[in-house]
């Protein structure tokens, strides 16, 4: 039995969570890097099929911590006959310490790795790269990862294993990973990596596949997979969004290049026929279901011998279900068969699943058991899409309506299909295969009303694909053809019209913001009342009106969206909620948008829908949940074609407050937004490039950023304008701040919530004198306490403390600056504790307080070893938790104690903020 090996990729590795899941397996290794640190040399052989997460749990271990000096090398299959190959590149980096060793072992080492002459003499070159591994981490630890050890070079292997039984006392570790145990590194400590459990693995991959997965389809990817992380994430690339979704997919083609994929084809070509088509009944089931497999094996004429005969030589697995015992071979033996032994089995299977029970599975066999059109199939498969959408959700129906349409013979009712086809294509995020069922049906005879929809539809995709920049003006159009046919779904077009208008905002454009809010107010009135017509109501009102006779409405659409079943607009919802200051509305329809994208399979959505909760939970003071938030956004994003997603990242970046990296991302997110004209966009951009200025204590540059956005108040002015407020304040622009903050006061006081009049009092105080701006402080930092907004909380102690500073109030300024500065440090809000810390030196506080961002400057094994210290233990007791001398405890100490600027134990106490992975953090959570 041919077997396929499943290598995970570097962005797969990153995201296993196989750190977690290998708890003792993650113990041992960690515990060798702190011996590396302490000075203890190790050799560690990693043992694990291919895909098991070998690479996983090392990479997680020894990481790329700037303490530690990491040389990794990898055993190449291409190398095994060429002597010293592998060492040679293990020492290549640490070449410069050569002349150090002892002539006879340099000039051995020398002429083994070829970079001179000489004879080779292995017992001199074991001990000349003994000495050169000591050398090399005589200024820090060196740990040397040497992964595929199966594949080193045998001169090579008997160097590194006669080395890593006679490791040196200084911090000198080697770790091999290898497939199976090897010869040369027998009686070097080993540590075996399992398979995941069922449970563990059942687990892992509900979040390896974005959408929905149905519950038979999971049971089988997990008794197939046999726990390896490398096979679960190939199933993650092997399967289509609707195959995952319901099972209705086929097996996707691969290829013959792959040695092993190869091997597994010639394999099948010595197989007899009946064989071989057990097989692809195996693979054309893709449940796995054991009593369809045994009734379609009786009606094909396939005898039970046969079967055992496919069990003993390892192809198939009987149990629960059928499984395959190397996954790629499903793949393998679907497309081998001809086209006429496929149509014959999924024949069998549909005859054998039954209409009666099984309706959806009969008619989906059934079309790919037919040439050519044909109405009753078509028909049937139509008529199976409610039961599809129930299994697998809109990736699962959109394969029905697609395979119907393609069955069909009459143009007319073909073009009908198709349409509802590309519909459901584009709601599944499937974009490119909608924009050829689009075409598919404007090939056909439509009417007025199917016109209208098509050039909807159209218009749809050129805004998710970023094509063309008159989608507002396009849906429009197609709004008002609408109307004279369907009030409620012209209502739902001018909408999107709308928002797209929103998204663009090119005011000079035909279908520009002011023409689509016009035209919305125009529109037949709804006949009942939905979340999606006050949401369009209460958008016209505002870019015709104005906010404060807006606001009612969109409160009232707000909490309409939260009550109604109808989730298509939870996106606009959300936007609306922030808009209006209600952050318990926001987080709630944020999460629901992702529960209904996932729940139903829309992929489009998914991508902003997770990178719009980000933003929230940044707000909230959540900035590491969100970071997990955005980039699985953005691997999403990606996955479907959507490139990138940016606002979530943008607030993200600007309140983490990196100056280099947010600027960097910033300006790459607005070149692309100006590209696309995404008005949207480059609002977030000067929103984000405004909180980072802030921040960083540049209120110059704040302006700068701030008021061209403001100049498009429709686009984001509820958020931009507080920080306006603040920067121009801190500016002296009087003039300035006071017309942005009547602004303000307008919208926050239209509103009411506590989180806009927490804001409203915040920003009010930078602008008022004596006890009436301490009251507003106070107002501010009590009302922002009561809602989801931790990040705007802890501002408002930040300007009070400022503010009392300023009054020559230095004992009141530090208390509020240091509860600034603590929560600023526990959500990792970099520039604005670095802002926060130099207020309070500024008062006169000599003891210095560690942030998250100075204790930085700590290693690891450092920071450790403080906060044992600062609990109370003894050197000694550090030592022996350590597993290092009490002499590197106190030498470590002593570098601590001058990083920190500090001369006691005692000290530790206050010099050290509690860290991150200790405070519970408030807000919001997925």
């Amino acid at each position: 039995m041919v077997s396929t090996s499943y290598e995970l990729s570097p962005e797969e590795a990153k995201t296993t969570g196989a750190g977690s899941t290998f708890s003792k397996e993650r113990e041992a290794l960690e515990l060798l890097v702190r011996r590396a640190r302490g000075g203890q040399g190790q050799a560690l052989v990693v043992l694990g099929e291919a895909g098991a997460g070998k690479t996983t749990l090392i990479e997680d271990a020894v990481g790329s911590t700037p303490d530690l000096r990491i040389v990794r090398i990898r055993g190449e299959e291409s190398e095994c006959d060429l002597e010293y190959a592998a060492l040679q590149r293990l020492c290549a980096p640490m070449l410069d310490q050569i002349d150090r060793l002892p002539g006879p072992r340099r000039d051995a080492l020398v002429a083994a790795l070829g970079v001179g002459p000489g004879s080779v003499n292995r017992l001199f070159v074991g001990l000349a790269v003994i000495g050169l591994l000591a050398e090399a981490s005589a200024s820090r630890p060196l740990i040397c990862v040497i992964d595929d050890a199966h594949w080193l070079d045998p001169a090579s292997m008997a160097v590194l294993a006669f080395v890593g039984r006679r490791l040196p006392s200084e911090g000198v570790s080697l770790v091999f990973s290898t497939r199976t145990p090897v010869r040369g590194l027998q009686g070097l400590p080993e540590l075996s990596i399992p398979g995941l459990s069922y449970a563990e693995a059942h687990a892992l991959v509900g979040s390896i596949f974005p959408g929905p997965l149905h519950a038979r389809v999971r049971d089988r990817i997990v008794a197939e997979s046999r726990g390896n992380l490398g096979a679960l994430y190939a199933f993650a690339d092997g399967l289509s969004p609707e195959h995952r979704a319901g099972g209705f997919g086929l097996p996707r083609p691969v290829s013959r290049t792959d040695p092993s994929i190869d091997a597994l084809y010639e394999q099948l070509e010595r197989l007899a026929p009946d064989t071989e088509r057990l097989l692809v009944v195996a693979a054309s089931e893709p449940e796995g279901d054991l009593a369809l497999f045994w009734r379609v094996m009786a009606a094909l004429g396939i005898q039970p011998a046969t079967v055992d005969e496919a069990v003993s030589l390892g192809l198939l697995e009987l149990g629960v279900r059928v499984t395959f015992r190397d996954p790629t071979m499903r793949s393998v033996a679907y497309h081998h068969a001809s086209s006429g032994e496929r149509r014959l089995v999924h024949q069998a299977l549909a005859d054998m699943s039954g209409a009666d029970l099984a309706p959806d599975r009969c008619s989906w066999h059934a079309s790919h058991a037919t040439l050519g059109a044909d109405e009753e199939i078509a028909g049937a498969l139509e008529r199976s899409v409610g039961h599809a959408r129930m299994r697998g959700g809109l990736a699962a129906a959109s394969a029905f309506l697609e395979r119907s349409a393609v069955l069909t013979p009459d143009a007319e009712r073909r073009a009908e299909r198709a349409l509802a086809a590309a519909n459901a294509k584009f709601e599944a995020g499937a974009l490119e295969a909608a924009a050829q069922l689009l075409s598919l049906a404007a090939d056909g005879d439509l009417d007025e009303y199917q016109h209208a929809q098509v050039e909807r539809l159209r218009a749809n995709l050129s805004a998710a694909l970023r094509r063309g920049d008159d989608v507002s003006a396009s849906l429009l159009e197609s709004a008002q053809t609408l109307e004279r046919f369907d009030v409620q779904d012209a209502r739902d077009t001018y909408l999107q019209a709308l928002d797209t208008a929103l998204t663009t905002g090119c005011h000079d454009a035909p279908g520009n913001l002011a023409d689509a809010a016009r035209a919305a107010r125009a529109a037949a009135p709804a006949k009942i009342l939905r979340a999606a017509d006050l949401l369009l109501d209460g958008l016209a009102i505002l870019f015709t009106d104005g906010y404060t006779a807006a606001a009612p409405i969109l409160q009232h659409a707000v909490q309409a969206s939260r009550r109604q079943s109808d989730t298509r607009w939870l996106g606009l919802a959300c936007r609306t909620a922030a808009e209006t200051w209600d952050s318990d509305a926001t987080l709630d329809l944020a999460s629901r948008w992702i529960r209904r994208t996932r729940e139903t399979g829309a992929l489009a959505e998914l991508p902003s829908a997770l990178d719009y909760l980000a933003a929230v939970q940044v707000h909230a003071g959540e900035l590491r949940p969100a970071a997990r938030l955005v980039e699985d956004a953005q691997a999403i994003a990606e996955m479907i074609g959507q490139g990138h997603v940016g606002f979530g990242a943008l607030v993200l970046a600007a309140w983490r407050g990196s100056e280099a990296e947010a600027a960097e991302l910033i300006e790459a997110q607005r070149l692309d937004a100006v590209e696309r004209s995404d008005g949207r966009q480059i609002a977030h951009t000067k929103y984000a490039a405004a909180v980072l200025y802030n921040g960083l204590g540049r209120y110059h540059d704040a302006i700068d950023a701030l008021q061209p956005a403001c100049e498009r108040e429709e686009l984001f002015s509820s958020w931009v304008l507080p920080e306006l407020v603040e920067a121009a304040a801190r500016c002296g622009r009087s003039e300035l701040a006071g017309s942005t903050a009547e602004r303000l006061d307008e919208r926050t006081r239209a509103c009411g919530t506590e989180l806009a009049l927490g804001i409203r009092s915040r920003s009010l105080a930078l602008l008022t004198a004596g006890s009436s701006a301490e009251s507003l402080y106070r107002d501010a930092i009590e009302r922002l306490g009561d809602c989801r907004a931790s990040a705007h909380r802890a501002r408002a102690h930040l300007v009070y403390g400022e503010w009392l500073r300023r009054e020559r109030r230095r004992v009141d300024a530090r208390e509020q600056l240091r509860i600034a500065r603590d929560l600023f440090s526990a959500m990792d809000a970099r520039a604005f504790t670095a802002r926060a810390q130099r207020e309070l030196l500024a008062t006169g506080e000599r003891t210095r307080k560690r942030s998250v961002e100075t204790t930085r400057e700590l290693t690891p094994q450092e920071a450790e070893i403080a906060r044992l210290a600062r609990d109370g233990s003894s050197n000694p007791q550090i030592a022996a938790r350590l597993f290092i001398s009490a002499r590197t405890v106190e030498y470590h100490l002593h570098k601590v104690f001058v990083k920190l600027a500090i001369t006691s134990r005692a000290q530790l106490v206050s010099s050290l903020v509690a860290g991150p992975e200790s405070r519970p953090l408030s807000g919001v959570g997925v």
